[in-house]
């Protein structure tokens, strides 16, 4: 059977679970949501390929909050900065508009006008950037995590021996540098999904190897690069990583409002399926 390796985003801490532990029991979730999106896809005469998680969420533990809050008081300065990054490219304007005056919205009151603007609750937005923020600010932060996280992800492509790499959220950040920093992995197809590494000043312009003149290198021996990105997913900004990235094909979903931003959500489509199918 034919093995892929995938790499989780943002709050995936197993707590209490050794990191072997961890990897077998989101390998086994995660295994049987592809396999959803095989039938979703009209792929039952496959069997889907076996599933090896590469976990680093354990180099992060200490972002990770106990719960789900929109506590936005507990970001630090840097993590706010951040935020208000993220903001400005979901619609937060550079300038106020005529007639009005102000020397830097406080971030609450900023999220209030962006979650107007968009036609979602306040409360969404803050539980958005405090489940999201930290962690990509940790990660790009840290050396040492940075390195570690990236060397799990190495090591779990060459223990499995996998030619495809399927990445969400942060961890399609953690991959791309993986790749870069062990070219002698022989990945071949890399598949993103949710993902923020085109997010100008937060990811983007933080990546190792930097940008070229605004443009991102695509990973040594990958050949096919397909990015899946769900309409309504605030996260994966902008949605569109070919205007930054040389990738192969886009494409999009439509179901963040019933399931938003989860790696359990993009492995159950059929999109993601068809994305895998011809490489394994």
């Amino acid at each position: 059977m034919s093995r892929i390796v995938v790499v989780h985003g943002v709050r995936n801490y197993q707590r209490g679970l050794s990191p072997h532990a961890a990897r077998d029991t989101l390998a086994a979730t995660w295994g049987d949501r592809l396999a959803i999106g095989y039938k979703d896809a009209c792929l039952e005469h496959l069997t889907p390929p076996q599933v090896t998680a590469a976990y680093y969420a354990h180099h992060l533990n200490d972002a990770e909050a106990q719960g789900v809050s929109d506590d936005l008081d507990r970001l630090t300065a840097g993590e706010q900065q951040a935020v208000l990054t993220w903001l400005h490219v979901l619609g937060l304007p550079s300038q106020p508009a005529e007639g009005q005056s102000w020397g830097g919205l406080p971030l609450r009151q900023s999220i209030d006008l962006v979650a107007r603007r968009r036609g979602i609750t306040a409360q969404t937005l803050a539980r958005i950037a405090v489940a999201f923020l930290p962690e990509v600010y940790l990660y790009l932060s840290s050396p040492a995590r940075r390195t570690a996280a990236r060397q799990e992800v190495a090591q779990a492509v060459e223990a499995s021996g996998a030619d495809v790499v399927v990445a969400h959220s942060l961890g399609s950040v953690v991959a791309y540098e993986a790749l870069h920093a062990h070219p002698e992995l022989s990945v071949s197809t890399f598949i993103t999904l949710g993902s923020p590494l085109g997010l100008p000043g937060a990811v983007f312009d933080a990546l190792a190897p930097a940008p070229v003149e605004g443009h991102g290198q695509r990973p040594p021996h990958v050949t096919s690069w397909t990015n899946i990105a769900d309409a309504g997913d605030l996260v994966a900004l902008p949605r569109r990583l070919g205007d930054r990235f040389p990738v192969t094909a886009h494409q999009e979903l439509h179901m963040a409002m019933a399931d938003f931003h989860t790696l359990g959500m993009y492995l159950a489509s059929g999109l993601t399926a068809a994305a895998i199918a011809p490489h394994c």
